[in-house]
């Protein structure tokens, strides 16, 4: 199958130069899901295809991608928000056995046909901001059975939507009530029965660890980050978000393709994301919901040259927000990015958070023909407008979705 789009205001997105790369009055011509080639409308091919799109001036970019969520899950935590609005501060919420803990019970006590159900929900929402790639993380099983029904479910929404699907376990989340005060035995557990069985059973791309005070420490870590890596498994970090550990410069050396919040990372932390590539991903719904003060080192990370992506960590707790183009606002108005960082953070960088830079998030020839369509007249009104149905369609795999 082939495609041609026509008379299209293209913004690349190429992770070359500064700008948008805006294109207008251009073509793309998308063959066996692939884009094969782009030009001015000056150049366009005469050659009949099985399918044509007049974008008629509209701007296309390319599909916007969410590198770091939750969606899988059940229970609900709204009463955490009130306890939070009253002052009670997240560790305390945690400590207290609610927080990550108690997800954990409602997720293990949910069938796999409820997960999905619930998640394919959360994932329309997404899809209807443009989104065509999706990671989401296990970690609300905390058991062998439960972590893998989790990674099941993400994998299944591949199968009932127009959507690409990239895994995490996330195992190494809190450490589970059967482990209680003995955080190395279910570090081991993690290490020699988890990983290996997600690993058999191909339901894992990366492994990432919450490394934090509520969390786990730099040791058990780097364990878990050793485990993964002899797997062939690529690793991610949950990282300075309540405090500074020195958990993303472990990750960079280590490899990570990204580390996430990053909220109180320091300027040694930074030079050590800029030395080994690995890509700061920024989570402003979780700093909007638990009310934080400790901005991000937004300043640090640009004179570093540090790319930075934008997510919307959707999950129960802290991030309740199914809006990636949501979180390009929060990312400008909280974080002071600019629009044009914003899209970079939901396109070119975040798939370089997933390891996916040589095909996603680019309009480039050779790259994957994921792409989104917008009713607007300029890229930033993506970050700027709150709210109004913007997305014309979305293009996957180049086959055209009417979401």
């Amino acid at each position: 199958m082939n495609l041609l789009l026509t008379n299209a205001t293209i913004v690349s997105m190429d992770q070359s130069d500064s700008d948008y790369q805006t294109q207008p009055d251009s073509f793309i011509v998308i063959n066996d899901g692939k884009i094969e080639q782009i030009g001015d409308m000056q150049h366009c091919p005469s050659d009949i295809f099985t399918q044509t799109i007049d974008c008629k001036g509209r701007v296309v970019t390319p599909g916007l991608i969410d590198s770091h969520t939750h969606l899988v899950f059940a229970g609900c935590r709204a009463k955490e928000f009130e306890q939070r609005l009253t002052g009670v501060p997240y560790e305390e919420i945690a400590r207290q056995g609610g927080g990550i803990l108690s997800t954990v019970y409602a997720t293990r006590d949910a069938s796999e046909e409820l997960l999905l159900k619930l998640a394919l929900k959360r994932l329309s929402s997404l899809i209807s901001d443009g989104v065509t790639t999706v990671e989401i993380k296990s970690g609300y099983g905390l058991t062998l059975v439960d972590e893998l029904k989790m990674l099941r479910v993400a994998k299944q929404l591949e199968q009932h939507t127009r959507i690409k699907i990239s895994t995490t376990l996330l195992a190494a989340h809190a450490v589970p009530p059967e482990y209680k005060d003995d955080a190395d035995s279910y570090i081991r557990y993690v290490c020699d029965t988890i990983i290996p069985a997600a690993v058999e059973e191909k339901l894992v791309d990366y492994v990432d660890v919450f490394c934090e005070g509520i969390g786990f420490n730099l040791s058990q870590t780097q364990a878990v980050f050793e485990a993964a890596l002899s797997h062939g498994l690529g690793i991610k970090g949950h990282t300075e978000q309540l405090s500074n550990l020195g958990g993303s410069a472990l990750a960079a050396k280590m490899g990570a393709s990204s580390v996430d919040h990053v909220e109180y990372l320091d300027e040694k932390g930074v030079k050590a994301l800029a030395q080994y590539g690995t890509v700061a991903t920024l989570l402003p719904g979780a700093f909007y919901y638990l009310r934080e003060t400790q901005l991000p080192p937004i300043e640090l990370l640009r004179k570093h040259h540090v790319p930075m992506a934008l997510a919307t960590d959707f999950n129960p707790g802290t991030s309740p927000i199914a809006s990636l183009t949501m979180m390009m606002n929060m990312g400008c108005t909280l974080f002071r990015l600019t629009p044009e960082e914003a899209l970079r953070g939901v396109t070119c960088h975040a798939a370089q958070a997933l390891g996916l830079q040589n095909s996603r998030g680019q309009i480039r020839v050779g790259y994957d023909a994921d792409l989104a369509l917008w009713n607007i007249e300029h890229p930033a009104q993506l970050a700027y407008e709150v709210g109004t149905p913007r997305l014309h369609l979305r293009i996957v795999n180049g086959e055209i979705c009417h979401d």
